[in-house]
């Protein structure tokens, strides 16, 4: 690898299927990507000891140690500064972030949300997309801001839904998706490629290369 590391900070809350992905596609390999640290809410969470087994630092945070969210926020980011972090990406974490994270990483925050966002936001967006009966959801790839997945968005795929899907089924294809389409950000961002529109801040702008040094 040539160039600075670009060192990631990723915040999970379950099993960590999609840091799996980060860590097989991108950590420590030819687009010189590295997970720094993951964070968990959670001690029983599975993707701390993926972490673990790939030789990650992992660190758990309980909101029960802090006075309040804003308390449990600066302590994360306390921790992903001290590691250097320069994208946090929120992966299956189940807590909705504050300012006091935010703000110490401005439009440096992306989360991965299970539908094509707006349509169905929140915690249950596969479960949503079924119940509602619509034919097409999706996964989207988005920069965090302070409301509940309304960030600008990177990235969008659809997936097509059976008329015999199950949750179960459904989520399958989307969390296939999701390996891929995660990774995929992740490096345009770290390549440079991703920015906001200056007309219009809630808009993404993708470069088609990476802006060379003399731009």
């Amino acid at each position: 690898m040539t160039g600075p590391i670009f060192r990631l900070g990723v915040l999970v809350s379950g099993s960590g299927s999609n840091l799996q992905s980060m860590i097989e596609k991108l950590h420590s390999g030819p687009a010189a990507i590295e997970v720094a640290v993951v964070i968990s809410d959670r001690p029983d969470a599975y993707g701390l000891e993926r972490a673990r087994a790939a030789g990650i630092s992992a660190a758990v945070f309980l909101p029960g140690d802090y006075r309040d969210r804003t308390g449990h926020d600066q302590a994360i980011a306390d921790e992903l500064e001290a590691r250097g972090v320069d994208l946090v990406v929120l992966a299956g974490y189940m807590r909705v972030v504050t300012p006091a994270l935010l703000k110490r990483f401005p439009q440096r925050v992306i989360n991965l949300h299970p539908a094509l966002l707006p349509a169905f936001p929140g915690a249950s967006g596969i479960e949503d997309a079924l119940a509602y009966g619509v034919r097409i959801t999706g996964v989207t790839v988005h920069f965090v801001d302070e409301g509940t997945d309304t960030g600008p968005i990177i990235l969008q795929e659809a997936v097509d839904i059976a008329y015999n899907d199950t949750v179960a089924s459904l989520a399958k294809r989307i969390h296939d998706v999701e390996h891929r389409l995660l990774p995929q950000a992740i490096e345009l961002i770290a390549a440079g490629r991703v920015g906001l529109s200056p007309d219009n801040p809630r808009k993404v702008t993708i470069r088609r290369h990476s802006p060379s040094a003399s731009e």
